[in-house]
């Protein structure tokens, strides 16, 4: 079983570190890098899942922590809005990593596939939708809007977690009606706190790796950085093709996956 850096070879460290950066610069435009992170933390040799789910959600942490912090200082999210989304996400998502520890993801991820269709035609079908913001609640409803965002989609990235920030961002695009950057700079604040409440649930476990998650933070940190200021710089319509691009990743990958369950 890994312990730590000592058990891995070069080549995979370097493997992982790819990985994170990447995972960093995707998550940070659009969500969906766990597409990328969580298979690789997979192959490293004598891994367990709970490992590579635990490591992958602390090396995640670094990468959302670091692109909310770029957005919120380029972009200014508004934080009556998502500081209590976050709360009520962090909540959502360690009662999902509960969850996740009795029942297979192989149960869910048919109905993710659907979702993930459904918001990809949506997305490709209404080019002006995340153009700009034009609110769609005001008042007491628009903050139980976005809880129930935050609750739902905290829930879903505690118990499986690929696609988490994909589906923040097209949720406050669609039902709440804000443009894909300011949709983006939101979202990292809440994938922030839904990746810290998982964490809390695989802390008193043991299962963290800790020298291998400060290496995967570190790229996915950089990743992070990078990417926020990508996004930033090249605006909603850049954020919209990545968004379907990665999305259409994400179908594919969980499709294959649901595919494998049947025939097997």
């Amino acid at each position: 079983m890994v312990s730590g850096l000592e058990s891995i070879q070069l080549a995979t460290l370097i493997l992982v570190v790819v990985a994170g950066f990447a995972a960093g610069w995707v998550d940070a435009v659009v969500g969906g890098g766990g597409l990328i992170q969580l298979p690789v933390m997979l192959l490293v040799p004598g891994i367990t899942p709970v490992q590579a789910l635990a490591t992958n959600k602390m090396g995640s942490i670094f990468g959302t922590t670091t692109s909310a912090v770029t957005f919120y200082r380029r972009v200014g999210p508004d934080l009556r809005t998502a500081a209590p989304m976050a709360v009520i996400a962090l909540a959502g998502s360690f009662g999902g990593a509960v969850l996740a520890a009795t029942l297979p993801a192989s149960v869910f991820k048919p109905i993710i596939v659907a979702a993930l269709v459904a918001v990809a035609l949506f997305t490709a079908l209404r080019p002006n939708v995340g153009g700009l913001t034009r609110l769609r609640h005001d008042g007491h409803r628009h903050y139980v809007v976005a809880c129930l965002i935050g609750a739902v989609i905290g829930f879903y990235d505690g118990m499986i977690g690929p696609g988490t920030g994909s589906f923040l961002i097209i949720a406050l695009v669609s039902a709440m009606g804000y443009a894909f950057l300011e949709a983006s700079a939101k979202a990292k604040i809440v994938n922030m706190a839904t990746n810290a409440g998982a964490l809390l649930f695989f802390l008193p476990h043991g299962s963290l790796l800790w020298g291998l998650g400060l290496v995967l933070g570190a790229a996915n940190m950089a990743g992070g950085y990078l990417g926020a200021r990508t996004a930033v710089s090249r605006g909603s319509k850049f954020i919209r093709i990545v968004f379907l691009v990665v999305v259409g990743a994400l179908i594919i990958k969980l499709g294959s996956d649901v595919w494998q369950d049947v025939i097997g």
